[in-house]
């Protein structure tokens, strides 16, 4: 799953189609578990406490920990700054530790597969930079050329990143390329994630999408005040109300 951003009835009802399966002993995060959406620490609390879940960070979190730290903020998101505060000001300090401590990739070896679990490519020179310095600025529309092209320095199996809303599933010659789509940011009332089975060295892959009400969720923009809200309804969730 990646792309939560702060939206807990949609994970909630994603959590609970994977609770009632019996086949899945893991979950990954692959970052922006906050931002945009409401619900930091609903969602931060849902997934800390369990303990099948691994997270790594995207650029929302890490630029929300950034005001938070009272670092350097990074300028491509100057435009969302007071959102993020807004975001910041309402946060859990307890938290602030354990998103510091999250990795920005996961790499695991599964029943002879190699997967990567990363929110989106990041250069190698820049794998340590702080967000300050836009390690996630190498955005392209994905595609299997051009994800072939930005990940070529990676040799896994399947690579997993989020970043980008839409889902995109493609299959090259080397690796499989995954990302199932924003959890929390949708025109519809749906919840996207994917299911991947790796077994005997092969691996496969089966979209899903979890549906819930998010009338409450959508109308909380407008009751809590949330910054940017007219923006946000309209680009992240399809102007729904």
């Amino acid at each position: 799953m990646t792309d939560i951003h702060g939206n807990v009835p949609a994970l909630k009802a994603v959590l609970e189609e994977i609770d009632k399966r019996k086949d899945v002993e893991h979950i990954y995060c692959l970052g922006d578990m906050i931002g945009i959406g409401p619900d930091s620490n609903e969602v931060l609390s849902m997934l800390f406490s369990r303990s099948n879940v691994s997270m790594i960070t995207g650029n929302h979190d890490e630029a929300i920990l950034a005001l938070l730290k009272g670092q350097e903020y990074p300028k491509s998101h100057s435009q969302i700054r007071e959102h993020h505060q807004w975001i910041a000001d309402r946060l859990d300090p307890s938290f602030i530790i354990k998103l510091e401590k999250l990795p920005r990739m996961i790499r695991k070896n599964i029943n002879g597969c190699q997967l990567l679990f990363i929110h989106y490519h990041i250069e190698n020179r820049k794998l340590n930079e702080h967000i300050s310095n836009d390690p996630f600025s190498s955005i392209v529309e994905p595609s299997l050329e051009n994800v072939e092209a930005l990940f070529k320095h990676y040799d896994e199996d399947l690579i997993c990143f989020g970043h980008h809303h839409p889902t995109h599933l493609f299959r090259g010659d080397n690796a499989i390329y995954l990302n199932p789509s924003s959890l929390g940011c949708n025109n519809k009332p749906t919840a996207p994630y994917a299911i991947v089975t790796v077994q005997d060295g092969e691996i496969e892959v089966s979209l899903k999408e979890a549906t819930y009400n998010n009338s409450s969720f959508l109308e909380s923009y407008h009751k809590l005040q949330i910054p940017d809200r007219d923006f946000i309804l309209k680009v992240f969730h399809g102007n729904q109300i």
